[in-house]
């Protein structure tokens, strides 16, 4: 990349000219996505990074899946930096100390094509970035747009936080995550509200190799991912503990004012949910290499920014792409997906040498076409039922109570039947049978 001052001469010596035909702002999953897919295109690519490195800033608590990568990158999974391959996926009610646990596995998922991996973020951004400079894409680091460049009531570029540091070009992608500064300035964030966004926090808990395959029942680079109803203390959110090579991340996701509400801290949430029984026998004598947090936004679709304007796109957080459908909980797979398509739509706006909004309109049709648009509409009421008091907190209760009065041996009384034991716990929990039946209808209806 060369000095510092070399680059700062470089931006002043572009300041007045077109810096690059395509400007992306941020060098996570969906920025490195796009800058790759303009820069094969032939087109000149910058792609800003505020830290000094991509993914320095990231992090994430979940596994990265891989479908998506095929089409940008065919053999992927020889290359990418992964810490386990996913094998087992595991979802988990806890109410108290008690916990019922759903436990699946497949070992064709530890094989090529594979599915889904656990990664460290710093590692796998860095790649991502790679296969885009590789591509001809420039990576600035250390800097930070601050604000979008316009000229007649046009954005023809970005402003950043070096001396003299305007740069100019006909499009610009913001992928500057979560809250976009980019995409607010452009008047494109109508639901800036906090209670569409989660605050997730994790512990990365460094443990030998052997002891993770021991305790997890796994071998090799096969790993687990347990998610976790009814670990966060009645505000709602989840739990989740997954797998790496020689750590195990242990973590929440909790909505922001709720949390702010209960007067609790997100690390005292991950300490209960590490005293757990179910989860302290998993994670005894680790040691803890780190702590991070991270704002989500897990509004879905109904919160969703204007997703293009005249010579703007929004790409993955910045255009609050992250499922959080209780079922599924992704992210890095739609950011890298809506990245790519963002990426295909500037190219083309350049073969037709139109960056109106119009033209630009093209990348969500392409979204819509896509499994990035198409998952979040039909699962668009998935987060407040899954947020919802009763499967937050009624529901992990009543589960519990459920499978621990069926496996309770009631000698010499008659074993209950399955429904009494439903009504029984029903009644126990405050939850009433007309309302289970409706959630059980509209989870058909969301899911089905």
């Amino acid at each position: 990349m060369g000095s510092p001052r070399r680059i700062e001469a470089r931006l002043r010596r572009v300041s007045t000219e077109p810096s690059a035909d395509v400007i992306v702002v941020g060098a996570g999953p969906a920025g490195s996505a796009a800058a790759l897919v303009a820069a094969r295109a032939g087109l000149k690519v910058m792609l800003l990074e505020r830290g000094p490195f991509p993914g320095s800033k990231n992090m994430y608590g979940g596994v990265v899946y891989g479908r998506i990568l095929d089409e940008l990158i065919p053999d992927w999974y020889e290359h990418v930096p992964v810490q386990r391959w996913v094998t087992r996926r595991s979802t988990m009610v806890m109410d108290g100390d008690r916990a019922m646990t759903v436990d699946f596995r497949a070992q064709a998922w530890g094989r090529a094509p594979y599915n889904g991996a656990t990664t460290y973020r710093p590692d796998f951004d860095s790649w991502l970035a790679d296969q885009a400079v590789a591509a001809g894409a420039r990576l600035v680091s250390s800097t930070t747009a601050v604000g979008l460049l316009t000229e007649a009531g046009r954005i023809v570029g970005v402003t950043t936080d070096r001396p003299s540091g305007d740069l100019r070009a006909p499009v610009v992608i913001a992928c500057d995550g979560v809250n976009s500064f980019l995409a607010k300035q452009a008047g494109l964030y109508h639901h800036p509200e906090s209670s569409h966004f989660t605050l997730g926090a994790k512990e990365t808990l460094a443990l030998p190799k052997e002891t993770i395959d021991q305790r997890f029942g796994v071998r090799g680079r096969d790993g687990v991912d347990i998610e976790i109803i009814g670990a966060t203390q009645g505000i709602p959110g989840g739990g989740f503990v997954y797998t790496n090579l020689d750590s195990v991340a242990v973590g929440v996701v909790v909505g922001v004012d709720e949390l702010a509400t209960a007067g609790l801290r997100p690390e005292e949430l991950i300490a209960r949910l590490k005293l757990h029984p179910a989860i302290e026998p998993l994670i005894e004598g680790a040691e803890l290499k780190e702590y991070s947090a991270h704002l989500i936004p897990e509004g879905g679709y109904k919160t969703m920014p204007e997703l293009s304007t005249d010579g703007l796109l929004v790409a993955g957080d910045a255009a609050c792409l992250t499922l959080a459908a209780g079922i599924w909980l992704e992210g890095v797979n739609f950011a890298i997906g809506s990245g790519a398509r963002a990426g295909e739509v500037a190219v083309a706006a350049h073969g037709r040498n139109d960056f109106s909004a119009r033209s630009l309109g093209r990348y969500r049709r392409l979204l819509e076409q896509s499994f990035v648009l198409g998952d979040h509409e039909r699962l668009q009421d998935a987060p407040e039922l899954v947020l919802s008091e009763r499967v937050q907190s009624n529901y992990p209760a009543m589960v519990c109570d459920i499978v621990e009065q069926l496996f309770t041996v009631t000698n010499p009384e008659p074993k209950p039947g399955l429904r009494r034991l439903v009504r029984t716990a029903a009644r126990a929990r405050g939850v009433k049978l007309r309302h289970l039946a409706r959630d059980g209808v509209r989870g058909a209806r969301i899911f089905g």
